[in-house]
């Protein structure tokens, strides 16, 4: 039986940028409709490892392009303690915001170029960092490989839970009077005008006033049905958590596209592949193998640790690297939060908050030009913040 509901403003995906969206909203007093085809906070989000870059004071890069993307991320970082402290007080539930700090690491002179390159982004944007000279990388991480080219030390760097975080802002969400519902896939939108009038579900319509898309991978596929062009191509990332019996790690490490990532219990995510195998979510013996192979060459004492459970997730892509912030071309009262990539987690409590200045009418804390859904990328404009790339 189909029924009719109404909600002023509907959230189409439940991931950490639907429900920080609709924690942002919740907080100004609104009540919106998240809706998800799973349970909320299960996809890509669940299977992130909650890496947030350092705090940067600054967000020109001095004689370079301004890179949008980075000043983004910075806002995000800088919003993080508070909105983790709010969260733990309102729900009780700590979201695991540490800030641990961090080594980025390279075995040869081309990684190590490319390490300098971003030391350059890191010191015009303010962030603290130092080059770890060859035999005393043990000062910052004993657990490291001593035959490591190059060691970059960040003390800022921090991390979430991602799951307790997730866990914490639907706690937050209901508390606030927001209503969440799961498991009701949005099979569509009916539109009025250059408008959205409700969104169809399994279950029936929701009239609602205002739509915003932030359903991660599946984004493109559901704007597609609202005759709107703004591709987020899946990105399969695997994932291997492993369980030691002491302490093996200290801080995050990043090698490239790939981190270890220590959390409180002993617990350490190795991470992360891409692939391009669309929708398939199924970890496989050889994605793992790699991980495994590229945590023990890092950290050689990880091979002590037992391997506890291994999954995937999709990250979301877009046309350039940057995600979709802003109002859909030609619907006016769709708005469209998505293609995060690798970033959803690190860039949500920003992308809440420009979403939540657009809601309420007033001037978006950040340009949103560079991330208009129907922008074209340009060569003069850096699409991808190449200083943090997890």
């Amino acid at each position: 039986m189909t029924t009719s509901t109404s909600g002023d403003i509907v959230i189409v995906g439940g991931g950490v940028i639907g429900l920080s969206i609709a924690y942002a909203l919740a907080r100004e007093g609104l009540r919106p409709i998240l809706l998800d085809r799973r349970e909320p906070g299960r996809e890509a989000s669940w299977a992130g490892a909650g890496l947030i870059p350092p705090i940067a004071d600054r967000t020109l890069n001095d004689g370079a392009p301004f890179n949008p993307l980075a000043a983004l991320r910075a806002w995000s970082s800088r919003l993080y303690p508070e909105w983790s402290a709010a969260l733990q007080d309102e729900t009780g539930i700590d979201p695991g915001y540490r800030r641990t700090g961090g080594v980025d690491v390279a075995w040869t002179q081309r990684e190590d170029d490319a390490l300098h390159a971003a030391a350059g982004q890191w010191r015009a944007e303010g962030i603290a960092w130092e080059r770890i000279p060859p035999g005393d990388y043990a000062r910052v991480e004993p657990a490291l490989n001593p035959e490591l080219s190059s060691v970059y030390f960040l003390p800022d760097r921090a991390q979430v839970r991602n799951p307790r975080l997730l866990a914490a802002l639907k706690a937050a969400v209901v508390r606030r009077g927001a209503v969440l519902e799961g498991h009701r896939a949005v099979l569509g939108f009916t539109l009025d005008g250059g408008r959205v009038a409700a969104v169809r579900t399994e279950s029936g319509e929701i009239s609602c006033g205002r739509a915003i898309v932030a359903a991660g991978a599946w984004s493109g596929g559901l704007l597609e049905l609202a005759g709107v062009r703004a591709p987020t191509p899946p990105i399969k990332g695997q994932i291997v958590l492993l369980h030691a019996e002491r302490p093996l790690l200290r801080r995050v490490v990043e090698h490239g596209k790939n981190y270890l990532v220590p959390r409180d219990d002993g617990r350490i995510l190795v991470g992360a592949t891409e692939e391009d195998a669309g929708f398939d979510t199924r970890p496989t013996a050889a994605g793992a193998r790699d991980l495994l192979d590229e945590a023990i060459r890092l950290c050689p004492a990880l091979g002590e640790a037992a391997i506890e459970t291994t999954w995937a997730g999709l990250r979301p892509g877009s046309v350039d690297g940057r995600p979709y912030i802003g109002i859909a071309p030609e619907v006016e009262n769709l708005i469209i939060a998505a293609g995060h990539r690798r970033a959803g987690l690190q860039l949500a409590p920003g992308t809440a908050e420009l979403v939540v200045d657009l809601v309420m009418g007033r001037a978006p804390r950040l340009d949103l030009a560079p991330f208009r859904p129907d922008r074209s990328p340009t060569p003069e404009e850096p699409a991808a913040d190449d200083a943090f790339r997890s």
